[in-house]
Protein backbone atom coordinates (compact mmCIF):
# COMPACT_ATOMS: atom_id res chain seq x y z
CA UNK A 1 0.00 0.00 0.00
CA UNK A 2 1.14 3.25 -0.66
CA UNK A 3 2.07 6.28 2.17
CA UNK A 4 1.66 9.60 1.35
CA UNK A 5 4.47 11.65 3.29
CA UNK A 6 3.24 13.30 6.37
CA UNK A 7 2.51 17.27 4.97
CA UNK A 8 3.06 18.94 2.04
CA UNK A 9 4.25 22.54 2.90
CA UNK A 10 4.53 24.49 -0.48
CA UNK A 11 4.06 28.49 0.05
CA UNK A 12 3.57 30.57 -2.74
CA UNK A 13 3.33 34.45 -2.75
CA UNK A 14 1.66 36.50 -5.44
CA UNK A 15 2.57 39.55 -7.76
CA UNK A 16 0.12 40.95 -9.93
CA UNK A 17 -0.01 43.46 -12.61
CA UNK A 18 -0.33 46.93 -11.70
CA UNK A 19 -3.62 47.74 -12.12
CA UNK A 20 -6.46 47.04 -9.13
CA UNK A 21 -10.06 46.21 -9.95
CA UNK A 22 -13.01 47.94 -7.60
CA UNK A 23 -14.19 45.05 -5.14
CA UNK A 24 -17.26 45.65 -3.49
CA UNK A 25 -19.07 44.31 0.10
CA UNK A 26 -21.37 41.39 -0.86
CA UNK A 27 -24.95 42.21 -0.74
CA UNK A 28 -27.53 39.79 -2.15
CA UNK A 29 -31.53 39.96 -1.42
CA UNK A 30 -32.11 36.13 0.12
CA UNK A 31 -34.75 34.28 -1.49
CA UNK A 32 -35.29 32.82 1.66
CA UNK A 33 -35.13 34.71 4.88
CA UNK A 34 -35.38 32.14 7.19
CA UNK A 35 -31.85 30.28 5.87
CA UNK A 36 -28.62 32.63 5.72
CA UNK A 37 -27.11 33.31 2.55
CA UNK A 38 -24.65 31.27 1.93
CA UNK A 39 -27.43 27.74 1.77
CA UNK A 40 -28.20 26.67 -1.85
CA UNK A 41 -31.27 27.71 -0.68
CA UNK A 42 -30.38 31.61 -1.38
CA UNK A 43 -28.33 30.16 -4.59
CA UNK A 44 -30.26 32.82 -7.43
CA UNK A 45 -28.33 30.58 -9.85
CA UNK A 46 -29.97 27.23 -8.78
CA UNK A 47 -32.67 28.47 -8.31
CA UNK A 48 -32.90 27.92 -4.59
CA UNK A 49 -30.61 24.31 -4.84
CA UNK A 50 -33.18 23.22 -7.25
CA UNK A 51 -32.35 19.32 -7.90
CA UNK A 52 -32.68 19.91 -11.85
CA UNK A 53 -30.33 22.69 -11.62
CA UNK A 54 -27.32 21.31 -9.41
CA UNK A 55 -27.67 18.59 -11.82
CA UNK A 56 -27.19 20.45 -15.02
CA UNK A 57 -24.48 21.89 -13.57
CA UNK A 58 -22.87 18.64 -12.83
CA UNK A 59 -22.38 18.95 -9.61
CA UNK A 60 -22.37 16.14 -6.72
CA UNK A 61 -23.40 18.24 -3.40
CA UNK A 62 -24.00 22.02 -2.76
CA UNK A 63 -22.87 21.29 1.13
CA UNK A 64 -22.43 18.59 3.38
CA UNK A 65 -19.29 17.13 2.55
CA UNK A 66 -15.91 16.45 4.48
CA UNK A 67 -13.29 19.25 4.00
CA UNK A 68 -9.80 20.18 5.40
CA UNK A 69 -8.37 18.11 8.57
CA UNK A 70 -10.51 14.80 9.28
CA UNK A 71 -12.85 14.55 10.60
CA UNK A 72 -14.13 18.15 9.55
CA UNK A 73 -17.45 18.85 7.36
CA UNK A 74 -17.86 22.04 5.33
CA UNK A 75 -20.03 22.55 8.52
CA UNK A 76 -17.46 23.30 11.12
CA UNK A 77 -15.36 25.40 8.54
CA UNK A 78 -17.96 27.42 8.68
CA UNK A 79 -18.29 26.88 12.59
CA UNK A 80 -14.79 27.97 12.51
CA UNK A 81 -15.59 31.02 10.24
CA UNK A 82 -19.05 32.77 11.14
CA UNK A 83 -18.04 36.08 9.91
CA UNK A 84 -17.36 34.68 6.47
CA UNK A 85 -19.50 33.42 3.92
CA UNK A 86 -18.68 30.72 2.40
CA UNK A 87 -20.77 28.75 -0.41
CA UNK A 88 -19.90 24.89 -0.46
CA UNK A 89 -20.09 22.98 -3.90
CA UNK A 90 -18.86 19.59 -4.90
CA UNK A 91 -18.15 18.74 -8.16
CA UNK A 92 -17.09 15.59 -9.97
CA UNK A 93 -13.07 16.23 -9.30
CA UNK A 94 -12.89 19.26 -6.26
CA UNK A 95 -14.63 20.00 -2.93
CA UNK A 96 -15.08 23.92 -3.29
CA UNK A 97 -15.42 26.50 -0.04
CA UNK A 98 -15.43 29.88 -2.35
CA UNK A 99 -16.03 32.48 -0.38
CA UNK A 100 -14.96 35.39 -2.76
CA UNK A 101 -16.59 38.79 -2.39
CA UNK A 102 -18.76 40.35 -5.48
CA UNK A 103 -16.36 42.28 -7.67
CA UNK A 104 -16.60 44.43 -11.24
CA UNK A 105 -15.79 42.76 -14.28
CA UNK A 106 -13.21 44.99 -15.74
CA UNK A 107 -12.78 46.05 -19.53
CA UNK A 108 -9.74 43.89 -20.27
CA UNK A 109 -11.40 40.76 -18.47
CA UNK A 110 -15.14 41.29 -19.79
CA UNK A 111 -14.11 39.38 -23.53
CA UNK A 112 -13.14 36.45 -21.37
CA UNK A 113 -15.73 36.52 -18.49
CA UNK A 114 -18.92 36.53 -21.02
CA UNK A 115 -17.53 33.62 -22.94
CA UNK A 116 -17.41 31.98 -19.44
CA UNK A 117 -21.09 32.59 -18.28
CA UNK A 118 -22.18 32.22 -21.19
CA UNK A 119 -21.28 28.35 -21.72
CA UNK A 120 -22.04 28.33 -17.47
CA UNK A 121 -25.82 29.46 -18.78
CA UNK A 122 -26.18 26.54 -20.79
CA UNK A 123 -26.54 24.75 -17.40
CA UNK A 124 -28.01 27.79 -14.87
CA UNK A 125 -30.17 29.84 -17.67
CA UNK A 126 -30.36 32.77 -14.71
CA UNK A 127 -26.87 33.65 -15.42
CA UNK A 128 -26.57 36.97 -17.57
CA UNK A 129 -23.12 36.71 -19.61
CA UNK A 130 -23.28 40.68 -19.67
CA UNK A 131 -22.98 41.34 -16.43
CA UNK A 132 -20.85 43.82 -15.05
CA UNK A 133 -21.17 43.07 -11.39
CA UNK A 134 -20.10 39.39 -10.65
CA UNK A 135 -21.95 38.48 -7.20
CA UNK A 136 -20.39 36.09 -4.39
CA UNK A 137 -22.71 33.00 -6.07
CA UNK A 138 -21.85 33.68 -9.55
CA UNK A 139 -18.15 33.61 -8.77
CA UNK A 140 -18.88 30.10 -6.87
CA UNK A 141 -20.34 28.54 -9.65
CA UNK A 142 -17.50 30.10 -12.02
CA UNK A 143 -14.51 28.92 -10.06
CA UNK A 144 -16.15 25.79 -9.95
CA UNK A 145 -16.43 25.28 -13.90
CA UNK A 146 -13.17 26.94 -14.33
CA UNK A 147 -11.60 24.71 -12.01
CA UNK A 148 -13.17 21.28 -13.72
CA UNK A 149 -12.41 22.71 -17.28
CA UNK A 150 -8.83 23.33 -15.83
CA UNK A 151 -8.77 19.28 -14.47
CA UNK A 152 -9.54 18.37 -18.03
CA UNK A 153 -7.04 20.83 -19.86
CA UNK A 154 -4.11 18.97 -17.59
CA UNK A 155 -5.39 15.58 -17.94
CA UNK A 156 -5.20 16.08 -21.70
CA UNK A 157 -1.99 16.92 -21.75
CA UNK A 158 -1.03 14.15 -19.29
CA UNK A 159 -3.07 12.01 -22.15
CA UNK A 160 -5.00 10.01 -19.24
CA UNK A 161 -9.04 10.46 -18.49
CA UNK A 162 -11.08 9.38 -15.56
CA UNK A 163 -11.20 6.37 -17.18
CA UNK A 164 -7.61 5.60 -16.30
CA UNK A 165 -7.68 5.74 -12.94
CA UNK A 166 -11.34 3.75 -12.63
CA UNK A 167 -10.16 0.41 -11.77
CA UNK A 168 -7.58 2.08 -8.67
CA UNK A 169 -7.83 0.51 -5.57
CA UNK A 170 -6.74 1.59 -2.03
CA UNK A 171 -4.31 -1.35 -2.05
CA UNK A 172 -2.24 -1.67 -5.05
CA UNK A 173 -2.77 -5.61 -6.74
CA UNK A 174 1.28 -6.01 -7.18
CA UNK A 175 1.79 -7.25 -11.28
CA UNK A 176 -0.97 -4.74 -12.43
CA UNK A 177 -0.16 -1.27 -13.65
CA UNK A 178 0.48 1.43 -11.02
CA UNK A 179 -1.95 4.10 -11.54
CA UNK A 180 -1.76 5.26 -8.02
CA UNK A 181 -5.11 3.94 -5.39
CA UNK A 182 -7.65 6.32 -5.94
CA UNK A 183 -10.12 7.70 -9.40
CA UNK A 184 -8.76 11.51 -8.90
CA UNK A 185 -5.63 11.33 -10.68
CA UNK A 186 -4.49 8.19 -8.57
CA UNK A 187 -5.54 10.16 -5.36
CA UNK A 188 -8.65 8.72 -3.22
CA UNK A 189 -10.28 12.29 -2.24
CA UNK A 190 -11.29 14.69 -4.65
CA UNK A 191 -8.83 17.82 -4.32
CA UNK A 192 -10.00 20.77 -2.02
CA UNK A 193 -10.12 24.95 -2.91
CA UNK A 194 -10.94 27.18 0.00
CA UNK A 195 -11.09 30.87 -1.10
CA UNK A 196 -11.28 33.40 1.31
CA UNK A 197 -11.80 37.08 1.59
CA UNK A 198 -9.28 38.28 3.84
CA UNK A 199 -5.62 37.46 5.19
CA UNK A 200 -7.72 37.23 9.04
CA UNK A 201 -9.45 34.65 7.46
CA UNK A 202 -7.13 32.63 5.87
CA UNK A 203 -4.65 32.42 9.10
CA UNK A 204 -7.62 31.50 11.38
CA UNK A 205 -8.50 28.44 9.42
CA UNK A 206 -4.73 27.52 8.96
CA UNK A 207 -3.81 27.88 12.23
CA UNK A 208 -6.54 26.17 13.50
CA UNK A 209 -6.76 23.49 11.44
CA UNK A 210 -3.50 22.61 10.44
CA UNK A 211 -0.93 24.41 13.01
CA UNK A 212 0.63 26.91 10.34
CA UNK A 213 1.38 30.34 11.14
CA UNK A 214 1.88 31.36 6.89
CA UNK A 215 0.05 34.56 5.64
CA UNK A 216 0.41 33.06 2.10
CA UNK A 217 -1.48 30.55 -0.03
CA UNK A 218 -0.39 27.13 0.77
CA UNK A 219 -1.09 24.01 -0.65
CA UNK A 220 -1.74 20.77 2.23
CA UNK A 221 -1.57 17.24 1.77
CA UNK A 222 -4.76 16.09 4.11
CA UNK A 223 -3.56 12.38 4.63
CA UNK A 224 -6.57 11.05 6.34
CA UNK A 225 -8.66 11.41 3.54
CA UNK A 226 -5.73 10.89 0.86
CA UNK A 227 -6.65 14.67 -0.50
CA UNK A 228 -4.85 17.43 -1.72
CA UNK A 229 -6.04 21.04 -0.17
CA UNK A 230 -5.21 24.76 -1.37
CA UNK A 231 -6.09 27.56 0.80
CA UNK A 232 -5.97 31.06 -0.76
CA UNK A 233 -7.12 34.41 -0.14
CA UNK A 234 -7.39 37.76 -1.48
CA UNK A 235 -5.57 39.88 0.43
CA UNK A 236 -2.13 39.23 -0.88
CA UNK A 237 -0.99 40.40 -4.37
CA UNK A 238 -3.41 41.82 -7.11
CA UNK A 239 -5.90 38.52 -6.14
CA UNK A 240 -8.72 40.78 -5.02
CA UNK A 241 -9.06 40.90 -9.30
CA UNK A 242 -10.49 38.12 -10.66
CA UNK A 243 -8.11 37.23 -13.13
CA UNK A 244 -5.32 37.65 -10.86
CA UNK A 245 -6.91 34.67 -8.29
CA UNK A 246 -8.04 32.53 -11.27
CA UNK A 247 -4.62 32.44 -12.39
CA UNK A 248 -3.08 31.91 -8.95
CA UNK A 249 -5.95 29.11 -8.48
CA UNK A 250 -4.62 27.40 -12.25
CA UNK A 251 -0.95 27.63 -10.52
CA UNK A 252 -1.45 26.17 -7.25
CA UNK A 253 -4.02 23.46 -8.50
CA UNK A 254 -1.72 22.75 -11.05
CA UNK A 255 1.41 21.88 -8.37
CA UNK A 256 -1.52 19.48 -7.12
CA UNK A 257 -2.31 17.92 -9.97
CA UNK A 258 1.33 17.21 -10.95
CA UNK A 259 2.21 15.71 -7.12
CA UNK A 260 -1.45 13.85 -7.56
CA UNK A 261 -0.73 12.09 -10.50
CA UNK A 262 -0.38 8.48 -9.76
CA UNK A 263 -0.81 9.40 -6.05
CA UNK A 264 1.30 11.66 -3.80
CA UNK A 265 4.03 9.39 -2.29
CA UNK A 266 6.30 11.99 -3.00
CA UNK A 267 7.42 15.08 -4.64
CA UNK A 268 7.71 14.98 -8.19
CA UNK A 269 10.93 17.47 -10.01
CA UNK A 270 10.28 20.81 -8.80
CA UNK A 271 11.71 22.04 -12.21
CA UNK A 272 8.27 20.57 -14.17
CA UNK A 273 5.86 21.42 -11.42
CA UNK A 274 6.88 25.20 -11.76
CA UNK A 275 7.35 25.35 -15.12
CA UNK A 276 3.41 23.44 -15.67
CA UNK A 277 2.18 26.21 -13.24
CA UNK A 278 3.75 29.17 -14.87
CA UNK A 279 2.65 27.79 -18.50
CA UNK A 280 -0.86 27.29 -17.35
CA UNK A 281 -1.46 30.28 -15.26
CA UNK A 282 0.11 32.40 -17.26
CA UNK A 283 -2.06 31.40 -20.39
CA UNK A 284 -4.96 32.81 -18.42
CA UNK A 285 -3.64 36.13 -18.22
CA UNK A 286 0.44 36.91 -18.14
CA UNK A 287 0.25 40.15 -16.13
CA UNK A 288 -0.55 38.20 -13.51
CA UNK A 289 2.38 35.40 -12.21
CA UNK A 290 2.85 33.40 -8.81
CA UNK A 291 5.90 32.00 -7.33
CA UNK A 292 6.79 29.16 -5.37
CA UNK A 293 8.97 29.37 -2.15
CA UNK A 294 9.78 27.14 0.45
CA UNK A 295 7.83 28.02 3.85
CA UNK A 296 9.88 30.78 5.77
CA UNK A 297 11.59 32.11 2.60
CA UNK A 298 10.81 34.65 0.15
CA UNK A 299 9.60 33.77 -3.34
CA UNK A 300 11.94 35.54 -5.94
CA UNK A 301 9.17 37.71 -8.26
CA UNK A 302 9.00 40.04 -10.87
CA UNK A 303 6.89 42.36 -12.42
CA UNK A 304 7.00 41.88 -16.43
CA UNK A 305 4.00 39.96 -18.16
CA UNK A 306 6.45 39.31 -21.23
CA UNK A 307 8.60 36.32 -20.17
CA UNK A 308 9.41 35.56 -23.51
CA UNK A 309 11.94 38.95 -24.11
CA UNK A 310 13.56 38.36 -20.87
CA UNK A 311 13.65 34.61 -21.45
CA UNK A 312 15.52 34.92 -24.83
CA UNK A 313 18.09 37.41 -23.22
CA UNK A 314 18.60 35.00 -20.36
CA UNK A 315 19.59 32.28 -23.11
CA UNK A 316 22.29 34.45 -24.99
CA UNK A 317 23.86 35.26 -21.73
CA UNK A 318 25.83 33.95 -19.24
CA UNK A 319 23.50 33.62 -16.77
CA UNK A 320 21.07 30.90 -17.80
CA UNK A 321 20.78 27.61 -15.50
CA UNK A 322 22.29 24.90 -17.16
CA UNK A 323 19.01 22.22 -17.35
CA UNK A 324 21.27 19.43 -15.75
CA UNK A 325 21.04 22.41 -12.16
CA UNK A 326 17.60 22.39 -12.96
CA UNK A 327 16.87 19.23 -12.71
CA UNK A 328 18.38 18.97 -9.12
CA UNK A 329 16.91 21.26 -7.43
CA UNK A 330 14.96 20.10 -3.90
CA UNK A 331 13.59 23.21 -2.88
CA UNK A 332 11.89 25.88 -4.09
CA UNK A 333 14.08 28.30 -2.57
CA UNK A 334 16.08 27.69 -4.65
CA UNK A 335 14.61 29.35 -7.50
CA UNK A 336 15.09 32.69 -8.55
CA UNK A 337 13.90 34.69 -11.56
CA UNK A 338 16.24 32.52 -14.25
CA UNK A 339 14.66 29.55 -12.85
CA UNK A 340 11.03 31.01 -13.10
CA UNK A 341 11.67 31.81 -16.86
CA UNK A 342 13.66 28.77 -17.80
CA UNK A 343 11.19 26.45 -16.10
CA UNK A 344 8.10 28.24 -18.04
CA UNK A 345 10.28 28.40 -21.25
CA UNK A 346 10.95 24.68 -21.44
CA UNK A 347 8.01 23.80 -20.45
CA UNK A 348 6.37 25.47 -23.30
CA UNK A 349 9.24 23.79 -25.63
CA UNK A 350 8.33 20.32 -24.52
CA UNK A 351 4.27 21.26 -24.94
CA UNK A 352 5.08 22.95 -28.69
CA UNK A 353 7.72 20.33 -29.63
CA UNK A 354 8.45 17.25 -27.87
CA UNK A 355 4.71 16.66 -26.41
CA UNK A 356 4.90 13.06 -26.46
CA UNK A 357 7.43 12.89 -24.58
CA UNK A 358 6.18 15.34 -21.87
CA UNK A 359 3.60 12.40 -21.12
CA UNK A 360 5.64 9.77 -21.02
CA UNK A 361 8.41 11.81 -18.82
CA UNK A 362 5.73 12.35 -16.07
CA UNK A 363 3.92 9.52 -16.23
CA UNK A 364 7.25 7.59 -15.89
CA UNK A 365 8.49 10.20 -12.82
CA UNK A 366 5.18 9.52 -11.07
CA UNK A 367 4.75 6.31 -9.14
CA UNK A 368 8.57 4.95 -9.17
CA UNK A 369 8.40 1.88 -6.65
CA UNK A 370 11.36 -0.06 -5.88
CA UNK A 371 11.83 -3.92 -5.11
CA UNK A 372 9.80 -4.09 -2.62
CA UNK A 373 6.88 -2.22 -4.60
CA UNK A 374 7.08 0.56 -1.93
CA UNK A 375 6.85 4.20 -3.51
CA UNK A 376 10.19 5.51 -3.74
CA UNK A 377 11.56 8.07 -5.44
CA UNK A 378 15.61 7.68 -4.72
CA UNK A 379 16.08 6.66 -8.04
CA UNK A 380 14.42 9.27 -9.58
CA UNK A 381 17.91 11.44 -10.96
CA UNK A 382 19.03 7.90 -12.72
CA UNK A 383 15.23 7.84 -14.09
CA UNK A 384 15.00 11.28 -15.36
CA UNK A 385 18.54 11.07 -17.28
CA UNK A 386 17.45 7.73 -18.68
CA UNK A 387 14.27 9.45 -20.02
CA UNK A 388 16.07 11.86 -21.86
CA UNK A 389 18.43 9.37 -23.54
CA UNK A 390 16.22 6.61 -24.30
CA UNK A 391 13.09 8.78 -25.36
CA UNK A 392 14.74 11.70 -26.79
CA UNK A 393 18.23 10.72 -27.68
CA UNK A 394 19.57 13.73 -25.99
CA UNK A 395 22.01 14.30 -22.77
CA UNK A 396 21.16 17.06 -20.90
CA UNK A 397 23.67 19.66 -22.19
CA UNK A 398 22.27 18.62 -25.50
CA UNK A 399 18.68 18.85 -24.48
CA UNK A 400 19.47 22.53 -23.39
CA UNK A 401 20.98 23.70 -26.16
CA UNK A 402 17.84 22.27 -28.39
CA UNK A 403 16.22 24.01 -25.93
CA UNK A 404 18.19 27.73 -26.54
CA UNK A 405 18.00 26.89 -30.30
CA UNK A 406 14.29 27.28 -30.08
CA UNK A 407 14.22 30.09 -27.33
CA UNK A 408 16.50 32.13 -30.42
CA UNK A 409 14.41 31.25 -33.24
CA UNK A 410 10.97 30.99 -31.44
CA UNK A 411 10.67 34.04 -28.98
Amino acid sequence: MTRAPKMLRLVTAFLGAMFVAAAVATAQKPLDRSKPLTDPANDPYTRGGKEKYVQAAGYASMGGFEFGAAPDTTAEVSALLPDVDIRWIETPHFELGIALPKVKVTKEEHKKVKAELTKLRKALPDVKPDTKVMDPWLRAHLYAQRLEEHYARVQELLGVTDETFAANKDIWDIGTPYWGIGPYMGQMGKFEVLLLPSEKAATRFLTARLGLTTKLSQRWNIRDRDSLCLIAHTGQGQLNVDEGMHGHVAFNVTQMMMNGYKHYSYDKPIWIREGAAHWFERNINPRFNTFDSSEGSAAQMFKKSDWKGPTLKLVKSSDAPSFASLVKMRTFAELERPHHLATWSIFDYLVQVHPEFLKTYLATVSGIKNEEHIDDATTLPDVQRALFKDELGMTYAQFERAWKAWVEETY
